[in-house]
């Protein structure tokens, strides 16, 4: 989930200052010398029109007001960069529906509308369509979601009990009332002491580009899991501002094989990690405050951090248009000496925090969703999405 930013240069146009200097200097020196010096009648005439064109070309430039001018033009960019970054940002949501296996077929011809318009320069059109667009993507997350799914393909029944209390072991599928409405939430819980957490990465160390993935079942397989779920944040090779980038991750990782991926990565030092051993989970705010110690279980930086000591550590984010409307929120939680991984369905960044807090977690952090979002106990509970470049997976200890 990564969106890309278009740059333009922006002509910078200013006030044509050397002429408007010449043409005060020649006011200044027409009328020293009208003022000081006998002239016959005919220089003097010469003067005076010398004066009075020289003042309406000041006027003028005074009257072009291309300060003005060049506000508008930096305004109007601004407008078409928004219109690009906008068309990147739908696109990449139509590659999310798509790996989630929904219809886009009604959609597709829309962006393709919109592809044109921008060719043609056509900014206010393709605008106009990518409002539009994004309308009905929601309604068809939102029609998924009426359905148990929420644009993710799941195996979760119609008619599920309510309860704010998770699972004691194993998997549950739920109604959670929080903030006076239910959510749907699929749960797998686990006990520390007799679980492990592991992160299997599909790379064996740091990769920058064409990175590897693999299908979540591929994960659990090879590691011998019983239950996993999709990891951290990462590059798609289907999204555009992926190009030079594909399957990376850039933030902190530990795998199971004790190798730390990023650890000279700083850009993303400040993003929240999970820190799983035998018998306990640490959550931090910021992946700096933790080493390199390879003798716990797993460690997985990702963003954002929902719950902290059972308090609520997230609202809603407007900067981050993928953190809001209803769509499959999937987390790792602990609390004690229990783990948790799952799905929180239709809710936005914020209500699926409240969510886990109503549930009682002591720590919750998001992780990677939208196309990505895979959950496995004994099958696919939600996805299978896309390919990815890690999981968390619960073993036997």
């Amino acid at each position: 989930m990564v969106l890309s930013k278009f740059r333009f240069t922006i002509p910078k146009q200013v006030l044509n200052l050397g002429l408007i200097t010449t043409l005060v200097i020649s006011l200044g020196a027409t009328a020293y010398f009208a003022n000081n010096y006998q002239q016959n009648q005919s220089q003097k005439n010469d003067l005076a029109l010398k004066l009075a064109s020289s003042s309406a070309q000041l006027a003028e430039l005074q009257n072009q007001d291309q300060i003005k001018r060049n506000n508008a033009l930096e305004e109007e960019i601004k407008n078409i960069n928004k219109t690009y970054n906008d068309a990147v940002s739908t696109y990449e949501k139509l590659t999310d529906l798509k790996a989630q296996k929904q219809d886009t077929a009604k959609l597709d011809p829309l962006y393709a509308q919109i592809v044109k318009y921008l060719a043609d320069k056509n900014y206010a059109s393709a605008s106009a369509t990518l409002t539009s667009l994004n309308s009905q993507i929601q309604e068809v997350v939102v029609k998924s979601t009426a359905t148990a799914q929420s644009g993710v393909a799941t195996t979760i029944p119609a008619n599920i009990p309510q309860s704010n209390t998770p699972p004691n072991s194993g998997y549950s599928v739920q109604s959670v009332t929080a903030d006076g409405k239910s959510f749907k939430v699929a749960i797998v819980a686990a006990d520390l002491n007799s679980t492990k957490v592991i992160v299997d990465t599909a790379s064996d160390s740091d990769c920058k580009d064409n990175c590897p993935v693999k299908p979540l079942a591929e994960y659990v397989s090879r590691s011998g899991a019983f239950a996993g779920i999709n990891g951290s944040y990462f590059c798609p090779a289907e999204y555009p501002s992926c190009a030079g980038r594909t399957g990376s991750f850039d933030t902190l990782l530990m795998n199971k094989n004790k190798t730390y991926f990023n650890s000279d990565n700083n850009v993303y030092s400040t993003v929240p990690a999970a820190i799983f051993s035998a018998g306990s989970a640490r959550f931090v705010g910021q992946s700096l405050q933790w080493g390199r110690d390879t003798g716990v279980d797993s460690v997985i930086a990702n963003y954002p951090l929902l719950v902290s000591g059972g308090n609520v550590n997230f609202t809603e984010a407007p900067n981050e248009p993928k953190f809001g409307g209803a769509a499959a929120r999937t987390f790792i939680a602990a609390k004690g000496s229990m783990v948790y991984i799952g799905v929180v369905y239709g809710a936005t960044m914020g209500e699926s925090t409240k969510v886990l807090q109503a549930m009682g977690m002591g720590d919750a952090l998001n992780l990677d969703q939208g196309g990505s979002t895979a959950l496995w106990f004994g099958g696919y509970k939600a996805g299978p999405g896309r390919n990815i470049p890690n999981a968390i997976l619960f073993v036997n200890r």
